[in-house]
């Protein structure tokens, strides 16, 4: 296996964080908070879900951002109004540029448990009011370099299939216990951060299990040890240049943005309603 080994802690933990859990889900970055550190991600939630019915991620509109819905383990129906629908089944990936307004719903296929992350992803100034788009990758589609999968970005020779903008990485990461690993952001890669979803992680010297952690800016290695075995993501980027400007569902750049973004989303919402999916 192709192993880094560690060094010496070289990246500080600035903000930790186990997050808020709502029943099944936890919310563990929203834009209001973390979300303006770590930007370009500005929301991040862990479900662990047992299903008892058929509506858990009821239809409801994005704008301004790309979600990214990384699946751990069961299967996760899903449909969105750029025509896309399907299954998900462990360790699929779907991103969603949602750009000037999109709706999109899931839920459980079958009853088998079903654990898996969403994240937020503020858009560029030029895609924040672009044509949605939405791609969904099958696990095999998914490369790896390592103990790590590639979601988002490029990492060693390999890169993912996912067309999201320049300057963003998302791993997924599996370590057995004892195994060291490093990880080398790219150039410009000066907002890092991790969650550990299974086991001890040691994280540049700090113990997370089960928490959220954000790294000092800096383009300097992560070093992660396991105690016993580990599931875990880790994300770095080009830090968002823009403010964060906030609907109930959308992220933009500028007020006049946000506007055209929710006037997208109106827009899709009456023709849902002549169609009879909402209310």
């Amino acid at each position: 296996m192709n192993v880094d080994t560690p060094t010496s802690v070289s990246r500080n933990v600035v903000t930790r964080t186990t997050g808020r859990r709502h029943g099944p889900v936890t919310r563990i970055v929203s834009p209001s908070d973390i979300g303006a550190l770590i930007k370009p991600f500005v929301f991040l939630d862990y479900f662990d879900i047992v299903p008892n019915d058929d509506s858990l991620f009821p239809i409801h509109p994005h704008s301004g951002i790309a979600t990214i819905t990384v699946l751990l383990s069961g299967n996760l129906r899903y449909e969105d109004t750029t025509g896309a629908s399907g299954t998900l089944s462990a360790g699929s990936v779907e991103w969603m540029s949602a750009g000037n307004g999109v709706w999109h719903e899931g839920g459980p296929s079958g009853r088998e448990r079903f654990r898996g992350y969403q994240i937020w992803v503020a858009l560029p100034h030029n895609l924040e009011n672009g044509p949605p788009c939405s791609q969904y990758l099958p696990a095999e589609g998914v490369p790896n370099v390592g103990p790590a999968r590639i979601v988002l970005g490029q990492y060693g020779d390999s890169r993912s299939e996912i067309g999201a903008p320049p300057g963003i990485n998302l791993l997924h990461v599996r370590l057995y216990a004892g195994q060291q690993w490093s990880y080398k952001p790219p150039v410009g890669h000066t907002v890092a951060w991790a969650h550990v979803n299974n086991g001890t992680l040691v994280a540049s010297g700090t113990r997370l299990r089960n928490e959220f952690a954000a790294f000092t800016a800096s383009e300097e290695p992560l070093e992660f040890v396991a105690e016993d075995d580990v599931d875990f993501i880790v994300a770095s980027a080009i830090p968002h240049p823009h403010d964060l400007v906030l609907g109930y569902y959308s992220v933009h750049t500028s007020k006049e943005a946000l506007s055209s973004g929710e006037a997208g989303i109106a827009r899709i919402g009456k023709q849902l309603r002549t169609e009879g999916r909402i209310r």
